[in-house]
């Protein structure tokens, strides 16, 4: 897992795991070059999570975006 602190740095992380055609998953889940899976979420994900509707968002989800939330 890799805590983010805000949106940029899940951006940033995003990016370099899944670039080159590398695996996209659901609820922030990708997979690396090295076939490891990694998961990037914001740091405050249990607060995020307590919101309305939330769990049904996340799933519609590759890439988490704050802001959606």
């Amino acid at each position: 897992m890799i805590p983010c602190k805000d949106q940029a740095e899940i951006d940033h992380y995003w990016e370099a795991l899944t670039s080159d055609g590398r695996q996209e998953s659901v609820c922030g889940w990708l997979k690396d070059k090295y076939g490891l899976s990694w998961q990037v979420c914001p740091e405050n994900w249990e607060e995020l999570n307590k919101r309305p509707g939330a769990f049904k968002k996340m799933m519609g989800m590759k890439k988490i975006i704050i802001a959606d939330f």
